[in-house]
């Protein structure tokens, strides 16, 4: 009974000979997930729509480990497919995936394209399925695999302005629930992570307005915003042997704000 607790080791953590895809690894949080895998000793292949990979390989090259990228549009069911058929070219193997990538539109809801609801709802819920499929079919055959979906808080809230978003952000945590009950049975392992509010590049806009940026601050109990760093050690351990037991559930990493009216 006692011997696996004496056996325990932090190797559980370890990502090394791993081969992880995050999807929109090249800037601002999937970049922190990206470096965060390569010191903890996987491999990365990152799928962007921005031609800005120079840092991103540079900071995982630095840590010894390879990168290669594929550029695309993940609402294009096709650059889904070559996703997976390069990395599977280039390392044989995927051992994890990250549905990080992501994009939002702000409008009210009263004048919200429709062409900007699809995009919106094509790049973060659709290709989370597809992708997920995809890599599911490898991981069966591989024996496991670890599949961890970005969310955030409004995967239970909501927010003005942002209509896709927060139906895609839902949907998330369904797409999360079902592949955990479809997939547990091949040792596949499919969580989110949720962020909550992080100063990034893209979200600029909202935390360089004071107003808002002060109401969402005095919601959060930490008392600030939070930044990639706060976001990679979840995302680790979600990737990790460490999670090995957890499996259709989602962890918020927000500061508290998920617990405050």
């Amino acid at each position: 009974m006692t011997e696996p607790i004496k056996e325990f080791s932090l190797d559980v953590f370890s990502l090394k000979g791993k081969v992880a895809i995050i999807t929109g690894g090249n800037t601002n949080l999937g970049l922190g997930y990206a470096v965060a895998f390569a010191k903890a000793g996987a491999d990365l292949y990152i799928p962007h729509f921005t031609p800005d990979t120079a840092e991103a390989q540079r900071l995982i090259e630095a840590e010894g480990r390879r990168v290669k990228f594929i550029q695309g549009d993940l609402s294009d069911n096709g650059y889904v497919r070559n996703i997976v058929d390069d990395c599977l070219k280039e390392y044989g193997k995927i051992d994890i995936l990250v549905n990080n990538a992501g994009t939002n539109h702000f409008e009210d809801v009263t004048t919200f394209p429709d062409e900007k609801f699809k995009q919106v709802t094509d790049i973060n819920l659709n290709a989370v399925y597809y992708l997920g499929h995809e890599v599911a079919k490898v991981m069966i055959k591989q024996g496991g695999g670890k599949i961890v979906n970005i969310g955030s808080v409004l995967s239970f809230t909501a927010d003005t302005m942002c209509p896709g978003y927060v139906v895609s952000k839902h949907g998330v945590i369904g797409i999360t629930r079902y592949f955990a009950n479809d997939l547990g049975k091949y040792n596949i392992q499919t969580n989110a992570l949720c962020p909550g509010f992080i100063k990034t590049e893209i979200n600029a806009a909202l935390s360089d307005d004071t107003t808002f940026y002060d109401k969402i601050t005095n919601r959060i109990p930490a008392g600030r915003w939070g930044s990639a760093e706060d976001l990679m050690g979840t995302a680790v351990f979600l990737a990790s042997r460490a999670s090995d037991y957890m499996n259709g559930w989602y962890l918020s990493v927000d500061g508290g704000f998920s617990t405050t009216l």
